[in-house]
């Protein structure tokens, strides 16, 4: 009888036994210097594993790096951080932005497309370190679950990958205090899960798990932040070219800089804030907040320049297509051909989105001023035009 084959698939820490895991080989984890993965690498430490590599990668949540060293020093495991902001603005948040990525019509979709990049460069490490797998942190009732483990299946890892916590769940106290014990303090001052990007900020979990009683302390935002004094109104105008965004007032900036530039300044006027439902598999919802002020912008600019150069059954058929895109991403199906079919009738939409929108900034709201193309659909003098409507149909 031939011995079994561990399936590759893990799911709790009895999959992390020695039968399965070599302890002397190396083993890679994405760690974000949260509660979740903080706590995995205690728990890998203390099962014996002696060569954990723990992978970080910034895609601009601004993590402090000193606190990411201090728990890989005191758990004793190797730090990669690894540089992803450009690559996710320019492989994911553009498309993204083009795809008119919104969930349900109700915010813009964002760990969605951090996830594929993030272990794809996990994949790539523990490639080249030769390692037995490849573990996150999320539980069932966190939508990285299947999109973290779609995206390592559809890019054909070899190793083992997946989270322990999808069978055997971990209350935060317990982590907290369990961390506490060997010294790693702050950990129990974590009021909820955050995850991050230059795209967006999330809040969930902890004191925001119930839709029916949640609010997020001011102290969490970190783009909207509500000062003493409301700014001043401002104007501001974005540029596309095919499709892409590419300045602001003028200024041409990469991707990633203008992202981050609009984060702050429309942020300033109270834009961009979100909270709401997601769904999980089987049909329940979780409470999500949400912070997104470039995104929000960004968005809108597009389907107004989207409209002014697009037929408006080509606009219907996309906005069909937009909805396939999102659900592909949203369920882990980043590499896979249907998403990837759809990316190419959204960049053919895409190439004639050529313009600008100046906006009105002011407290809580964002209002165009002007929405100009250079090769527009839009009528600027209408009695003219039904002028000359009416010398055509004659």
């Amino acid at each position: 009888m031939k011995a079994s084959v561990p399936r590759p698939l893990v799911r709790s820490f009895a999959d992390l036994s020695p039968d399965r895991f070599d302890r002397a080989r190396p083993l890679v984890t994405l760690f974000s210097g949260g509660l979740d993965s903080s706590y995995l690498l205690h728990r890998l430490s203390r099962a014996g594993f002696g060569d954990i590599h723990a992978v970080s990668v910034d895609l601009g949540a601004g993590e402090d790096l000193d606190e990411l060293r201090l728990v890989a020093d005191r758990l004793s495991v190797s730090l990669h951080v690894i540089d992803g902001r450009t690559r996710f603005a320019e492989e994911y948040v553009r498309p993204a932005i083009a795809a008119q990525a919104v969930y349900l019509g109700t915010h813009p979709i964002s760990s969605s497309l951090s996830r594929p990049l993030i272990a794809e460069l996990a994949m790539d490490v523990a490639v080249g370190l030769g390692a037995s797998g490849v573990l996150h942190t999320a539980n069932r009732s966190q939508n990285t679950l299947r999109r973290l483990n779609g995206a390592f299946r559809l890019l054909g890892y070899g190793g083992r990958y997946g989270t322990p916590y999808d069978l055997d769940p971990v209350d935060r106290e317990e982590k907290a205090r369990e961390l506490e014990s060997i010294g790693l303090v702050h950990m129990s001052k974590r009021i909820a899960s955050i995850d991050a990007n230059l795209w967006c900020r999330e809040f969930e979990s902890g004191i925001l798990d119930d839709p029916e009683e949640h609010t997020v302390p001011e102290h969490l935002y970190a783009w909207s932040v509500r000062g003493e004094r409301t700014p001043p109104q401002e104007s501001v105008e974005i540029g596309f070219e095919a499709g892409a965004p590419v300045s602001v007032d003028g200024v041409r900036l990469s991707l990633r800089a203008l992202v981050e530039h609009l984060n702050h300044r429309v942020g300033a006027h109270g834009i961009g804030r979100y909270s709401g439902l997601e769904h999980l598999p089987g049909g329940r919802k979780v409470m999500e907040l949400r912070e997104m002020p470039a995104a929000e912008i960004l968005l809108r600019t597009y389907r107004h320049l989207e409209t002014a150069t697009l037929d408006a059954e080509t606009i219907r058929e996309k906005m069909h297509l937009e909805q396939v895109w999102v659900r592909e991403a949203l369920e882990g199906r980043w590499f896979g051909e249907l998403r990837r079919a759809s990316q190419c009738f959204i960049d053919s939409c895409a190439a004639p989105v050529t313009g600008t929108v100046r906006w009105r900034l002011r407290q809580g709201s964002a209002e165009t001023q002007a929405i100009t193309a250079p090769r527009p659909l839009y009528v600027r003098d209408r009695e003219e035009w039904e002028r000359e409507s009416i010398r055509h149909d004659g």
